[in-house]
This record gives C-alpha cells, sequence and structure tokens, in this order.
C-alpha cells in the first residue's frame, strides 16, 4: 500500500463522516432536535426515545465505538504510508461537525481530500448528503475524491461472512435445515426507488455478496428502523417478516445487520431487543452478527480503499 511521494509534497487529507449520537443523556432532546431540522420534539416523542436508550444502558456507544473506528483507520493509514494522510472526524449532527472538520483540514495546509462515510452503501438521502456538505464545506480550491460506496470492497463480504458462520453456530442443533439468514439495512422511503437511487439494489447486491462468501442459500434481505411517516417506506420489514416464519417452517434466524457497521440505537434496541422480542413471542429462535466496531480487518480493508481512492485521485 506504500505510494513513492516527491519531498515536500503536501499529505492528503482524510475526511471520515459518520451520523453522531448525544454523548450523555441530557443532550438527547438537543439532539433530536437537530435531527428533526429544528423542529422540538413532544413530550411523547422525547420520552419514547428515552426510553430507548435507557433500554440499551444509558445512552448509545456510537461515539465512543466511531472514535475507535477513526483511531483504527488512522493508525492503519500511518502503517501503510506513514505521514502521507491526516484523518479528521466530522459528524452530520453532533460536533465537530463535517464542516468543522473540512475546515481544520484546509487548515492544515491539504489541498486533497479523500471522503469516506461510515455507511457501506451509496444513498442521495445517506452518504449522499455527506458528501455533498464535505463538497460545499471544503470549496473549490481543495480536489474532494468522494467514495461512494464501499460494501464491494475487496475483503468485506468475506469479513461478514464469517461472522454470518459464527452466528449459524451459535444456533440450536435442532434448527439444522429450518434456518434463514436476514441481511439488513436502514429502510428509507420508498420514493427513492422512483428516484432511481442505487441504495435498494446495492443492499440486495451486497447480500448476495455475503451469501455467496458464506455459501448459504437460505437467506433474504430485510429493512429495519422505518421512520413514522405517512409515506410508505421500502419492505419488507424485520418485524413482519420474523413474525411469519414459524407458517414457513423456519424455527431460527440470523440477522445480519449490513447496512451498519457499529453497535448503536438501530443495532442494539432496533434488532437486540425489539426483533428479539417479536422472534421469543413467534417461538424463534434469533442471534445476531457482531458489529464490526474497530476490528483491525474492517479497516484494513477501509484503509485500502482509501488509498485506492487517493490514488486514482493522482493519477486522473
Amino acid at each position: 500500500m506504500s505510494t513513492d511521494r516527491q519531498p515536500g509534497t503536501k499529505p492528503i487529507g482524510v475526511l471520515v463522516m459518520a451520523h453522531g449520537t448525544p454523548s450523555r443523556p441530557d443532550d438527547v432532546e438537543a439532539f433530536y432536535t437537530r435531527i428533526r431540522r429544528g423542529s422540538p420534539p413532544s413530550p411523547e416523542q422525547l420520552a419514547e426515545l428515552t426510553g430507548r436508550y435507557e433500554a440499551i444502558g444509558g445512552i448509545s456507544p456510537l461515539a465512543e465505538r466511531t472514535a475507535g473506528q477513526v483511531d483504527g483507520l488512522a493508525a492503519a493509514l500511518e502503517a501503510a504510508d506513514p505521514g502521507r494522510f491526516i484523518v479528521r472526524y466530522g459528524a452530520k449532527y453532533t460536533e465537530p461537525t463535517i464542516e468543522q472538520s473540512a475546515a481544520a483540514l484546509i487548515a492544515d495546509g491539504v489541498r486533497t481530500v479523500v471522503g469516506v462515510v461510515l455507511t457501506p452503501h451509496r444513498s442521495t438521502m445517506g452518504s449522499g448528503e455527506y458528501l455533498r456538505r464535505a463538497t460545499e464545506a471544503l470549496g473549490d480550491d481543495v480536489e474532494f475524491l468522494p467514495v461512494e460506496q464501499w460494501y464491494d470492497a475487496p475483503g468485506f463480504a468475506a469479513l461478514l461472512a464469517g461472522r454470518v458462520h459464527a452466528a449459524l453456530d451459535r444456533l440450536p442443533p435442532s434448527t439444522e435445515g429450518a434456518r434463514l439468514v436476514l441481511f439488513t439495512a436502514h429502510s428509507l422511503p420508498e420514493r427513492v426507488r422512483t428516484n432511481g437511487d442505487p441504495y435498494p439494489d446495492q443492499m440486495v447486491h451486497s447480500a448476495e455478496l455475503i451469501a455467496a462468501e458464506a455459501g448459504i442459500d437460505n437467506w433474504r434481505v430485510a429493512w429495519q428502523s422505518a421512520g413514522r411517516t405517512p409515506e410508505p417506506w421500502i419492505g419488507p420489514d424485520i418485524l413482519e417478516v420474523i413474525k411469519a416464519l414459524p407458517d414457513e417452517g423456519i424455527g431460527a434466524v440470523v440477522v445480519c445487520p449490513v447496512g451498519f457497521v457499529s453497535d448503536h440505537l438501530e443495532v442494539l434496541f432496533d434488532v437486540d431487543i425489539e426483533a428479539k422480542a417479536v422472534a421469543d413471542t413467534a417461538g424463534v429462535t434469533l442471534v445476531r452478527t457482531p458489529s464490526l466496531n474497530a476490528d483491525p480487518e474492517f479497516l484494513d480493508i477501509l484503509a485500502k480503499v482509501v488509498v485506492a481512492t487517493a490514488g486514482a485521485g493522482a493519477t486522473s
């Protein structure tokens, strides 16, 4: 992964972007208001979200997990090519924001920035928004090299396939022949399909790649964590899929939340608590693949994506 450089060549900036999360319970209301674009939540909405945080221990570990990923990526890049990269983190809803970290990179003197979002798939409503904000913040004097998606990066499907096998091994032997693997990601409004958004198709392709690596045939894609709005969201919903499994003769399910790379509310509550409760009621055994978090193998894969993107920009 080492790249020859001329003496005096400026380092390349790496802007790592993620959702952000409140760091303490007192910050939840302000965080929720930012997500709602300045509209404060109702007392009922705030109580529900606070209850979800309390159910997973009081607050989400996402801030800590993301910091570990950023530090691990920086270490992997430094090991691959010492002194070449300056890594900074910018969040969508918390500080440091994407804009603040973009400004810091400019102050660092970089003139090329690789942008990578900690979500594997491309979406105009997801990663696209992060990348648009970074582009605007960096301005015309900085060469911005966005990583549009990385679910198909070499080694990524194999890494998750190993987790799927480990989860299958945790199921009771009595469920052999009556098992299903569900690959899940955060749902989006159904209208993204008509707008040509690549997200739904990339999610299916991602599942296909992992299933092929794992050598499994009985798998499906399901969607989770849909917003509570009147418009339809992409389905099928994971909870509805799980409820129907006994009628199909399926007694055990492995959930692989491929759309998420960290332990956070949509995994620790929506899968581990909410989906697990539905599975228990239906008489279905549910296990989940462990989140990637700061797994060195995962961060090495991501580092190679950054290096390849930086190299492509330098030669274009």
